[in-house]
């Protein structure tokens, strides 16, 4: 089974996006894939952004697939997780991947 990650803008953002993320993995979900959705994840004991981006690097780089949702472009995560994908060769697709 393929397993994607989805990424997107976050910061800022109301609810943090989770609503967009968590509409995503379902669609990916009843497609058959394996999702690894950030805004699924628990919040980490500081709370910052780089701790954050350390379990969602780690669940991307388990990924066959990224998957992109609107706006990721100008999201620093994104953009961070997208040049991760491109050195490891994960398929990009979503959002003008």
């Amino acid at each position: 089974m393929t397993r994607v990650y989805i990424a997107g803008p976050m910061t800022g953002l109301p609810d943090s996006n989770y609503p967009a993320f968590n509409v995503a993995a379902k669609q990916l979900r009843e497609l058959g894939y394996e999702v690894e959705n950030p805004a699924e994840n628990p919040v980490p004991e500081c709370g910052s952004w780089e701790a954050y981006m350390r379990t969602a690097l780690a669940q991307l780089v388990r990924c066959d697939e990224i998957h992109f949702l609107r706006g990721w472009a100008s999201s620093r995560g994104a953009k961070l997780e997208r040049q991760v994908a491109q050195e490891l060769g994960i398929l990009i697709s979503g959002a003008s991947a």
